[in-house]
């Protein structure tokens, strides 16, 4: 959980970060909300934005799927925050709302069409236009696209799978038994990943057809990581439809990527004159 505080809308501080409850919801919230009187000092709460990990329900109030957080998934997210404080709750998906945050802050400020694409544990993303997320009915799920990369199969998922099965960390300590973080970057393993997540890519180009593609997670600005400048040369060579496929950059806010998303709303919701 990392939680932070703003006044102004213009900025946060108060930054907490704390290993989430995932097991257990209640104890979660509990601990969610110890961290937010801690910040707020016996200040009113007049408004809670955040992001969560997993597609959220069409009221945006619960988890409808989650890998990381299972035992979150289908309890009382919202209602629960809004008991706790009196206050309104706004929740999006977490790589949502990293999205935005590159895209009004970080790496994709300046561009009115932006696809925010991350690579951790698992994959995600959202499309960031005119400022704004981009609704859908369930959110966006770009890591579990089908994807069919010549004869090569998921490892272990008994078929073509989806990218995420191929190019996330989770997938790759279950194909080499290794952390990625001690596989050397000489190992090509990750010329094989900028390969297959070219071909991600350029179905996020078409379908999205951003000015601007932004790309974050540990697997992409960690060390070591799969290599973008590798991801851009497959993905020019494999994009027929588009004279060049769209610029690709790195995101640069790190881990505070979801409060500066945070913060954008907190403009566009609460602070609305």
């Amino acid at each position: 959980m990392r939680i932070a505080s703003t006044m102004d809308g213009r900025s946060f501080d108060n930054v907490h970060i704390e290993k989430t409850k995932a097991d257990n919801f209640d104890e979660g919230m509990k601990q969610f909300e110890e961290m937010v009187l801690e910040i707020a000092k016996g200040e009113k709460v007049k408004g809670i934005v955040g992001g969560i990990a997993g597609p959220l329900n069409k009221e945006k109030s619960m988890l409808s799927n989650s890998p990381n957080i299972k035992g979150w998934i289908g309890k009382p997210l919202k209602d629960m925050l809004v008991s706790f404080f009196d206050a309104p709750v706004r929740i999006e998906n977490d790589a949502e709302l990293v999205g935005l945050g590159e895209a009004l802050y970080g790496a994709g400020k300046g561009f009115q069409n932006v696809a925010y694409i991350t690579v951790s544990t698992g994959v995600g993303g959202g499309r960031i236009v005119n400022g704004k997320i981009e609704e859908g009915s369930s959110g966006f799920e770009p890591g579990h696209q089908i994807i069919q990369y010549g004869d090569t199969k998921c490892p272990g998922c008994g078929g073509d799978g989806d990218l995420e099965s191929f190019i996330s960390g989770n997938a790759l300590r279950k194909r080499t038994g290794k952390d990625p973080r001690l596989i050397s970057q000489n190992d090509p393993v990750w010329e094989e990943l900028a390969r297959i997540f070219a071909v991600g890519l350029h179905n996020v180009s078409i379908f999205w057809a951003p000015d601007l593609m932004v790309l974050g997670g540990s697997m992409i600005v960690g060390s070591p990581a799969i290599p973008v400048e590798r991801v851009e040369k497959h993905l020019t060579q494999i994009m027929k439809i588009y004279p060049t496929p769209p610029p690709i950059r790195k995101a640069v806010l790190k881990d505070e990527g979801g409060l500066y998303g945070a913060l954008a709303l907190v403009k566009q919701y609460f602070l609305r004159t």
